[in-house]
């Protein structure tokens, strides 16, 4: 059976949390569609050690503050996962759990999302499915031939899989620093760092308070025509919390060059250098999970949708949060997709009132 609605909201994370919040403010009928079993988004797959960049207070979602963690300046994610969860419930948002969104296709004046659970005919859709789902493995020679273990970032979870063996962390941004930094810490496992340019560090009194400043200022720039203040990656690309710093004032967090290759039982440096290596870990980003949105036709360079704000031109009843700074400033933060999401409720109040 087919239902009907005015919003559908794609993604239970955050991001669609955010969206649930201020769509309930301006009186619209809506449905959150999640296609994880639990409540928490990303936040309940991530590695055990995982620090948020900014005290709980700086990294809360509209009209909750996030009640600090005992004993922690930076929660951890367990602690993220608690406090989306607590929100949910909170906000009585009506988010169905396990509803995983295959397809969003035209049907005349709506949209129609096919979903497991069934199928949703609605005026906007709000899609916040986040990067999580696609994980980024770059084309490196003879990766297929190593016959260690490889995994993301996504699969990383402890230490403790790694006792007595020699890892290779691949990648210079915070989670190639923070995973590094939490395998070298352990003291039982040999740790390489590889980067593809020197790590930059920002300076230790810098977290997530200030890059969320940061990234706004530079949007704002740029929205009046100014020139481009380089926004973050001006600063630096790694916050260094706690653990990150006690790695890196030890000595622990020295990366090298990225090598050119990968072997059978290691690497190889464009020097002809090698080192043998028991797993990789791909610390290299990820890719917006948008196949669910494919039947739209609106896929633009490098995988993104085109986006005013946060409204596909191509589309203006779909609107796209959480996935970067292309659908809002600093929107695939907790503090920052506040105010995207705020807007595109109230963008699509006016057009379903029109």
């Amino acid at each position: 059976m087919t239902q009907r609605t005015d919003v559908v909201v794609v993604g239970g994370g955050q991001a669609g949390l955010a969206a649930g919040y201020h769509l309930r403010r301006c009186g619209l009928d809506f449905v959150i569609l999640d296609a994880d079993a639990s409540p928490g988004g990303s936040w309940q797959h991530m590695w055990d050690s995982l620090r948020l960049f900014s005290p709980a207070a700086y990294a809360s979602l509209s009209g909750r503050l996030m009640p600090t963690q005992p004993g922690e300046t930076y929660p951890d994610a367990g602690h993220v996962v608690d406090y989306l969860t607590d929100y949910e419930k909170r906000y009585d948002l009506p988010v169905q759990h396990g509803a995983r969104v295959d397809a969003v296709r035209r049907d005349g004046e709506r949209l129609l999302v096919e979903a497991g659970s069934g199928t949703w005919r609605a005026r906007a859709v709000i899609s916040a499915t986040g990067t999580w789902t696609r994980p980024f493995l770059p084309a490196v020679p003879g990766r297929g031939l190593f016959t260690g273990r490889q995994l993301h970032t996504a699969n990383h979870r402890s230490p403790a899989d790694f006792a007595g063996r020699h890892v290779i962390v691949v990648g210079g941004g915070n989670s190639g620093a923070q995973i590094a930094a939490d395998l070298a810490l352990d003291g039982s496992i040999r740790v390489t760092w590889v980067t593809q340019r020197p790590p930059r560090f920002l300076p230790d009194d810098i977290d997530g308070r200030a890059l969320f400043d940061v990234a706004t200022a530079r949007r704002r720039a740029l929205d009046a025509g100014r020139t481009d203040t380089g926004g973050v990656a001006s600063l630096g690309d790694i916050v260094a919390v706690p653990p990150v710093r006690a790695a890196r004032d030890a000595g622990l967090l020295t990366a090298k060059p990225m090598f050119s290759q990968l072997t059978a039982h290691g690497v190889r440096w464009a020097d002809g250098s090698r080192a043998g290596a028991d797993a990789v870990i791909w610390c290299t980003g990820f890719r917006p999970a948008l196949s669910h949105l494919a039947p739209l036709n609106l896929r633009g360079p490098r995988g993104h949708i085109p986006t005013d704000g946060t409204r596909a031109p191509g589309e203006p009843r779909l609107h796209l949060l959480g996935y970067g700074d292309w659908t809002g400033p600093a929107s695939a933060t907790l503090i920052g997709v506040g105010r995207p999401a705020r807007d595109a409720a109230r963008d699509i109040a006016q057009a379903v009132s029109g």
